[in-house]
C-alpha cells in the first residue's frame, strides 16, 4: 500500500513538472511565425486611425477603439488584440478588426492575403472606401466566418466568394455600393451549402428569389432585405427547423401568399415587409409560437387579424402598418410583452383597445438606470423596426429593450381616450393621430414622463390642453392640430419650444405661440396645490419675497413692520396684498420672484 501511495505521489510530482515546463516553454516561445507577423505589420500601415470610421458601431452596441494599436514589433503576434493563433502550429487562424476605426483601401496584393490559414476574419464597421470584395477573399479556403459588413466596399462581389465551401456564416450587408454579377448570388447559394447565418441586407442582387434557400436546413438567420429581389415567393410549407430570423424586408416585387410555417420551427424574427400579399393573413400564423419582433407592413393583407396571433405569447414588437385590416380584434388574450405597437394605417375602427392598452406591463415603471443594455433581436445587428416617430418614418437598429412606442395613427377609432394610457409611463412614442377620438386629452398623459413625441392630430378633441402635460421635460415633439381644442396653452418647459404648427387649426385656443391672445378670464388661476405650496414658503423675510417682482415694494413693506412692530391688524392686510401680489406674479413671467432661496 505504502509503494503505490509513493509511485502515486512521484506520479503527481512528474505531472506537476511536466505541465510547468510546458507552460514555461509556451510563455517563452513566439508562436506566430516571423512571416505573417510581418504580414500584420504591413496591413496596419496601409490604413490610418480615425474614429469616424466606425460611428456606427455605438448604434449596435459595441465598443470601438483602434485594436492595431497593440500591435508592436519585436513582439509575439499572437498576443496582439484581434488576433487569435493556432497553439499547435502558431498560424494565425482568425482575425477581428472589427470597430477598429480603419481608413483606407484594401488593394489586391494587400499583406491580408498572406495569411491562408485564417477560418475567421471580421472587417465589420470600418472604412474601406474604394475597395471591392476582390478575389483575394476567395484564397481563404479554410474560411467558415466571414464578416465584411457596414465597412464601404463597393462594385462587384468577386465569384470566388461562392467558392469558399467551408462558409457557416457570411455577411456581407450594409455595402449599398455593391452588387453581384449576374448569376453570382445563384452560384453562391447553389455552393455554400453549409451555410447557417446569409447576410446580404442592401447588396444589389436582382434575382428571382431562389427557392432552395428555403430548403436549406442549415440556415439560422437568413436576411436578404432590399436587395431588389423579385418574382413570387414560395407557396409551398417551409420546413426550417434551426431558422431564428428571416428577413426579406423592402423587396418591393416579390408576391405570392404568407408563406406556411409548421409548428416544428424556432423563428423568433419575421421581417415580411412591402410584399405584394394578397388575401388575408392566415391562421397558421399561430404556429410561429417563439416569435418576438413581427413586420408585416405594407402587405397588402385585408380582413381581421386571425385569433391565433394571440399564441405570440412572446411577441415584443408587432408592426402591421398599411394593409387593409378592419373589424375590432378578436383576440382574447393581450400580449404583456409588446413594446412597439404600429398598426397605423389600417380600417380599424371602433374604440381603442383599452383593454389591451392596459396590459402592457413592459411599458410601465421601466428603470432604464438598472437595466443591462440587452437588444432586441438577440445578436443579429441588422434587425430593425420601422417607426413612426417625430412625424418621420425612422428605421430603428438594434433597438434596446426599454424602447416602447404605440402607433394607432391613420385608422377610424373613434370615442374617448382612455385615461389609462397614462400608466404606460415608460412610452417613448405615442401616436393617436387622424382618426375620429373624441372628449378631453387625458390630464394622466402628464405621467409620461419619458414621452419625446405625441401626436393627437387631425382628431375630434374638446376642451383645454391639460397643465400637467408642461412636466413631460423629454417632449421635442408635439402635435394637437386640427382639432377643437380651446382656451390658453400651458407655458413651461418644453412648451415653450413648439411652435404654431402645434396648434393650427384649433382656432379657439389662444397664448404663445399663436397670434390670439387671451383674455383675463382665459388665464388660468393658479390651483390649490400651488397656492399651498407658496403659502407653506412664505414668512416675514418680506425683502426675499419682493425679489424679481416689485423689489421696491417688498423692501417699503419691510421697512415698515421693523420700525412699527407686527400689530396683528397690519399684518394680515400685509399679508392679503402680498398673496395677491404673488398671484400676480405667478401669471407674469416674472413667476419665481416670490419663491424664497
Amino acid at each position: 500500500m505504502s509503494r503505490l501511495l509513493l509511485l502515486y505521489f512521484l506520479f503527481l510530482l512528474l505531472s506537476s513538472q511536466i505541465l510547468s515546463s510546458s507552460f514555461s516553454f509556451s510563455n517563452s516561445t513566439k508562436l506566430c511565425p516571423h512571416h505573417q507577423t510581418l504580414a500584420l505589420l504591413h496591413l496596419k500601415q496601409s490604413f490610418s486611425i480615425n474614429n469616424s470610421s466606425s460611428l456606427d458601431c455605438h448604434a449596435v452596441g459595441v465598443t470601438s477603439y483602434p485594436k492595431t494599436e497593440s500591435w508592436k514589433k519585436g513582439s509575439d503576434c499572437c498576443s496582439w488584440d484581434g488576433v487569435t493563433c493556432d497553439w499547435v502550429t502558431g498560424h494565425v487562424i482568425e482575425l477581428d478588426l472589427s470597430c477598429s476605426w480603419l481608413f483606407g483601401t484594401i488593394h489586391s496584393n494587400t499583406t491580408l492575403f498572406l495569411l491562408p490559414h485564417i477560418q475567421r476574419l471580421n472587417l465589420a464597421f470600418n472604412n474601406f472606401s474604394g475597395s471591392s470584395i476582390s478575389v483575394g477573399f476567395g484564397r481563404f479556403s479554410s474560411l467558415t466566418h466571414l464578416n465584411l459588413s457596414d465597412s464601404g466596399f463597393s462594385g462587384l462581389i468577386s465569384p470566388e466568394i461562392s467558392h469558399l465551401s467551408n462558409l457557416v456564416s457570411l455577411d456581407l450587408s450594409w455595402n449599398s455600393d455593391t452588387e453581384f454579377a449576374p448569376h453570382g448570388f445563384n452560384s453562391l447559394v447553389q455552393n455554400l451549402t453549409k451555410l447557417q447565418k446569409l447576410h446580404l441586407g442592401g447588396i444589389s442582387i436582382s434575382s428571382v428569389f431562389p427557392n432552395s434557400l428555403l430548403n436549406r436546413s442549415s440556415l439560422i438567420s437568413l436576411h436578404l432585405s432590399s436587395c431588389g429581389l423579385h418574382g413570387r415567393f414560395p407557396d409551398h410549407d417551409i420546413h426550417l427547423p434551426k431558422l431564428e430570423v428571416l428577413n426579406l424586408w423592402r423587396n418591393d416585387d416579390l408576391s405570392g401568399n404568407f408563406p406556411r410555417f409548421n409548428e416544428n420551427n424556432s423563428l423568433t424574427e419575421l421581417y415580411l415587409s412591402s410584399k405584394n400579399f394578397s388575401g388575408e393573413l392566415p391562421a397558421s400564423i399561430g404556429n410561429l409560437k417563439s416569435l418576438q419582433t413581427l413586420d408585416l407592413s405594407n402587405c397588402e393583407f385585408s380582413g381581421s387579424i386571425p385569433a391565433s396571433l394571440e399564441n405570440l405569447t412572446q411577441i415584443t414588437s408587432l408592426n402591421l402598418n398599411g394593409n387593409h385590416f378592419s373589424g375590432c380584434s378578436k383576440l382574447k388574450s393581450p400580449f404583456m410583452s409588446l413594446r412597439i405597437i404600429d398598426l397605423a394605417h389600417n380600417d380599424f375602427e371602433g374604440d381603442l383597445p383599452e383593454m389591451y392598452l392596459r396590459s402592457l406591463k413592459v411599458t410601465m415603471n421601466v428603470d432604464e438606470d438598472n437595466m443591462t443594455r440587452k437588444y432586441m433581436g438577440g445578436n443579429y445587428y441588422e434587425d430593425s423596426v420601422m417607426v413612426t416617430i417625430k412625424g418621420l418614418e425612422i428605421e430603428f437598429v438594434k433597438i434596446l429593450n426599454a424602447f416602447a412606442t404605440i402607433d394607432l395613427s391613420s385608422n377610424k377609432f373613434q370615442g374617448e381616450i382612455p385615461q389609462s394610457i397614462g400608466n404606460l409611463n415608460s412610452l417613448r412614442g405615442l401616436n393617436l393621430s387622424h382618426n375620429n377620438l373624441t372628449g378631453h386629452i387625458p390630464s394622466s398623459f402628464g405621467n409620461l414622463k419619458l414621452l419625446e413625441s405625441l401626436d393627437l392630430s387631425s382628431n375630434k378633441l374638446i376642451g383645454s390642453i391639460p397643465q400637467q402635460l408642461t412636466s413631460l421635460i423629454f417632449l421635442e415633439v408635439l402635435n394637437l392640430s386640427q382639432n377643437h381644442l380651446t382656451g390658453f396653452i400651458p407655458k413651461g418647459n418644453q412648451f415653450d419650444t413648439f411652435g404654431n404648427d402645434s396648434y393650427n387649426g384649433n382656432s379657439e385656443l389662444c397664448g404663445f405661440p399663436l397670434s390670439k391672445k387671451c383674455i383675463a378670464d382665459e388665464t388660468p388661476e393658479p390651483s390649490k396645490e400651488e397656492d399651498a405650496e407658496f403659502e407653506n414658503k412664505f414668512d416675514w423675510k418680506f425683502m426675499l419675497v419682493g425679489y424679481g417682482c416689485g423689489l421696491v415694494y417688498g423692501l417699503s413693506l419691510g421697512g415698515i413692520i421693523f420700525l412699527i412692530g407686527k400689530p396683528k391688524w397690519f399684518v394680515s392686510i400685509i399679508e392679503e396684498n402680498i398673496h395677491k401680489k404673488i398671484r400676480r406674479c405667478k401669471r407674469s413671467t416674472c413667476r419665481q420672484g416670490a419663491r424664497r432661496n
